[in-house]
């Protein structure tokens, strides 16, 4: 028996307004709870998403692990080029270092947090 259910993924950043903004338009998630000090995004089907400010936040280094990346998001896709672009426009930004183009691809959201954009079979 479990303990408890899952609530959400939470990712400590510098700007809880910029990330608002950018997992509701990449991951179709609504805010339901925001705060200069925290948020929480849902999507209605269980899946949640909530950040924090964190003082002198460090973003995470990939692929480089002076500041590790701790944790990363998949984000699954129909098409990577299309995806790219989109997440592009977003404010995502897409790190040099790419380990399989051709099935996912690396990006870092606007506080630095590592994110996959995959095509899943």
């Amino acid at each position: 028996m479990a303990v408890g259910r899952w609530a959400a993924v939470t990712l400590d950043c510098a700007n809880i307004a910029e990330l608002v903004d950018f997992y509701r338009d990449v991951a179709g998630l609504d805010p339901v709870h925001v705060s200069e000090k925290g948020a929480f995004l849902a999507n209605g089907d269980g899946v949640a998403l909530a950040m924090q400010r964190v003082d002198d936040y460090r973003a995470p280094e990939w692929p480089s692990q002076v500041v590790p990346q701790q944790l990363h998001l998949d984000i699954a896709v129909d098409d990577l080029d299309r995806a790219e672009a989109e997440l592009l426009r977003l404010g995502a930004t897409k790190p040099a270092e790419q380990p399989d183009g051709a099935k996912w691809r690396v990006f870092l959201d606007p506080a630095g947090h590592p994110f996959c954009a995959s095509v899943w079979d």
